[in-house]
């Protein structure tokens, strides 16, 4: 090792204080060896660095090797069910939407089956009274034609015409079809003009020829009515299941297309997450040989430069750890009285003051520009211009490294304004979304139950206007029967009132028409003699008769309050039937109007529901990825946030110290301390030698 270079290291670790007493401690101290050591250590240091970067190496290649097993088959995997799941949600998307018309179709052959049935039911309603009223004219006709048959054989015509019946029967030769003959011999007959004489037998064929007749039109009119019955009663039981099994239907698909609408939103999820994830593995896959190359490489580099840096290590120590070298640096350390050190007190003075003023500014953490310049400070080759110059550029980087700060500051401020606003309206959205999903199934269900309500209530309504109708068809029925009794009654009271007042009251009996009379004229014309005179004086019981004609009075008129009263209530009950049939197809068409109005809002609000649980699923995503911005840009910006103070004000404490170390380096005077330099330089080597 030549002098000049033992003189170069010397001064390199002589220290920097200007007190001999230290430098003298610090030689007795056997400053080599503590050189040596810190060489060692660094070759430790160095040796550990390199453990834990080949690990990292060896960890990479291992990546290398098997990502042709993994990732390719993830990525083939990937490329494999993006069409499969494409498919899937394109038969989803079909099957709901034939659900949804098959859906449409059944509700509305529901509202027209049950159309059919309220139809079908007017209908049959209209027959049965149609029936009921033929039914009512028959039986009388029938009735007074069974009564008058009898009577003319019998050749009590005369008594016959006195009847009520008889009066069915004017009514019957006006309205029955017949031959123009037999009607006008049938009304000559019952006109009982004064110069007929009756044909018994040619009018009871007349008659009975009406009553087959008519018996045969009831009859045929029963079975078209019983008929009319059975197809109405296997309409409604046909339409009845129809509408069971359309119902059930509408429930199993509305719940079907709802269970479709959320699987095809969970596909369509997956398949975004599945194609997200095969471009990254495709990228990250294509980059795989390259980024491997690279890591190779960067590794060849480190290990050069490793075995480069544990050679010069090596060979520091070596010639550091030499006894020769270790008994030439004792020999060649200056003592506190050398002129060198007196020379150059001038200098490290200037320094000192320099290297104080950068202390003062420095920041809680070590600032490697700050250690270089110091360095240069500490070191003997570097000029006062070149470290001023440091000084220079290193205040340049500072305020340009205080400028990126405050840009980075601005825009991590406004990003997080900017994404926590958008990440609230988000969660707004969701939660408003939540309130509408709920509001949504609450409707939907109040919905359901006021359908079935309504639909109880038809099934309800139309059990009641059955019942009524068999009430009022029954009450009418004995309305005619108790009337056509009273009627008969009243003439048999009649009858038998007029027959007591021939005998007891004869100013007040009625006799028979005239033609009774005409019917026992001589065949000339002419009155016969009046019978002689004979007193055959008999006592009449007239108190006794007076007594059963007034009982008989009573009853008469008995039997006309009970016929009006029957009356006045046949009609009430008829106009209430009337009234409650009208309310009730009404309300049964109200009510099947709101089933369908509840039934469509049902559906919509149903498809709105899912609308909105779809919304607010991409809602929670785009929430959920504003989060994750938010959470990379906290950990980009949060620690800036937090210490821009702070770093502001230690850039602000170093500039003031450069400036200030820059003006104690300033104002030095150059030419001294690099002449006295020179000089010292130049003793040590004068001693050296």
């Amino acid at each position: 090792m030549s002098q000049k270079l033992a003189l170069i290291v010397l001064l390199a670790l002589c220290p920097c204080h200007s007190d001999a007493s230290v430098a003298v401690a610090a030689s007795a101290a056997n400053p080599i060896r503590k050189v040596v050591t810190m060489l060692q250590n660094m070759q430790k240091k160095v040796a550990a660095e390199s453990e834990k970067k080949e690990a990292m190496f060896d960890k990479f290649m291992c990546y290398c090797k098997n990502a042709d097993s993994t990732l390719g088959v993830a990525i083939s995997d990937a490329q494999t069910k993006v069409p499969q799941v494409e498919s899937s949600i394109k038969e989803g998307a079909a099957s709901k939407k034939q659900l949804e018309s098959e859906l449409k179709d059944a509700q509305v052959n529901r509202v027209e089956a049950k159309d059919s049935i309220t139809k079908a039911t007017a209908l049959r309603e209209k027959e049965a009274k149609a029936f009921s009223a033929k039914k009512s004219e028959l039986d009388a006709n029938i009735g007074a034609l069974s009564k008058a048959i009898p009577a003319i054989e019998k050749g009590m015509s005369g008594a016959f015409l006195q009847t009520s019946s008889a009066a069915v029967l004017r009514q019957i030769s006006l309205s029955a079809d017949m031959i123009p003959a037999d009607r006008d011999l049938l009304a000559s007959f019952l006109s009982v003009g004064s110069g007929y004489a009756p044909k018994s037998g040619e009018i009871s064929g007349i008659l009975q020829t009406l009553k087959d007749e008519m018996s045969k039109d009831l009859a045929s009119a029963t079975t078209d009515e019983n008929s009319g019955i059975s197809s109405f009663d296997s309409l409604v039981a046909a339409k009845k299941s129809e509408i069971q099994a359309l119902t059930k239907g509408i429930e199993s698909k509305t719940m079907r297309i709802g269970n479709l609408g959320v699987k095809i939103a969970q596909m369509e999820n997956d398949l975004e997450d599945t194609q997200e994830g095969l471009v990254q593995d495709q990228k990250f896959y294509a980059d795989l040989d390259r980024t491997c190359a690279q890591k190779k490489a960067e590794w060849a580099g480190y290990k050069k430069i490793e075995a480069e840096e544990m050679v010069a290590l090596a060979d520091t120590i070596k010639v550091l750890n030499d006894d020769d070298t270790l008994e030439l640096f004792k020999k060649t350390l200056p003592s506190a009285s050398s002129s060198f050190v007196q020379v150059a007190v001038s200098k490290k003075a200037v320094t000192q003051h320099a290297l104080d003023a950068l202390k003062t500014g420095r920041a809680h953490k070590a600032d490697p520009r700050l250690d270089l310049i110091e360095l240069a400070l500490h070191g003997k080759k570097i000029g006062f211009g070149k470290i001023l110059k440091m000084i220079d550029n290193l205040v340049v980087e500072l305020k340009a490294e205080q400028g990126m700060d405050e840009s980075k500051k601005s825009y991590c401020e406004s990003e997080f304004d900017k994404n926590e606003d958008k990440k609230k309206g988000l969660e707004q959205d969701v939660a408003d979304l939540e309130k509408a999903i709920e509001d949504g199934q609450e409707s939907i269900t109040t919905l359901a139950a006021e359908i079935e309500a309504l639909e109880d209530g038809i099934k309800k309504l139309d059990k009641s206007v059955s019942e009524s109708t068999e009430q009022r068809k029954g009450e009418h029925d004995d309305f005619v029967e108790t009337n056509a009794a009273n009627i008969a009654a009243k003439d048999v009271l009649a009858f038998a009132k007029n027959r007591l007042n021939k005998f007891y009251n004869p100013k007040m009996y009625v006799a028979p028409p005239a033609r009774e009379v005409a019917a026992v004229q001589t065949a000339n014309g002419a009155a016969p003699p009046p019978a002689p005179e004979a007193d055959l004086t008999y006592k009449k019981s007239g108190e006794e008769s007076n007594g059963v004609i007034s009982m008989i009075d009573l009853l008469i008129a008995d039997i006309d309050k009970e016929n009006q009263e029957m009356e006045v209530d046949e009609k009430d009950a008829q106009s209430d039937y009337e009234s409650f049939m009208s309310d009730a197809s009404s309300k049964r068409a109200e009510d099947a109007k709101a089933i369908t109005n509840k039934e469509s809002a049902k559906a919509e609000t149903e498809t709105e529901l899912q609308s909105n649980k779809e919304s607010k699923g991409s809602k929670n995503l785009a929430a959920m990825e504003t989060a994750k911005f938010l959470s990379a840009l906290h950990q980009e910006c949060d620690w800036l946030l937090q210490n821009y103070d702070a770093r502001q004000a230690a850039r602000t404490g170093e500039i003031d110290a450069l400036g200030k170390a820059k003006a104690v380096l300033s104002g030095a005077d150059f030419s001294l301390i690099e002449t006295s330099t020179v000089a010292g330089h130049l003793r040590g080597v004068h001693r050296a030698a």
